[in-house]
């Protein structure tokens, strides 16, 4: 997991699949490597998960303010779009 943003507001986290590194072992099915994005709402305490479409989706936001240094206003108006899809509660941080 690389912490991508923190600010008083929120939290974005990237997840690896396979983070150790470590091949699965042989005599294990396959399994889908997936990435992922954690994007933490510090004022309403919930937050989601975005993989799959909603990751690549995010990843052009990210890419695009790799290019263009955005805000912190901009990055956060983005935030808030993604976490109106916020249903999990974060328990534990």
């Amino acid at each position: 997991m690389n912490l991508l943003y923190e600010s008083d507001s929120f939290a974005v986290m990237h997840m690896l699949a396979n983070e150790s590194g470590e091949p699965a072992p042989i005599a294990s099915p396959p399994t889908l490597e997936r990435h992922g994005f954690e994007i933490v709402d510090k004022r309403s305490g919930k937050e989601v998960y975005l993989d799959g479409s909603w990751a690549e989706m995010f990843q052009m936001h990210i890419q695009a303010w790799q290019q263009n240094t955005p805000t912190q206003e901009e990055v956060e108006d983005t935030l808030e779009r993604y976490t109106g899809l916020a249903q999990q509660p974060v328990l534990v941080h």
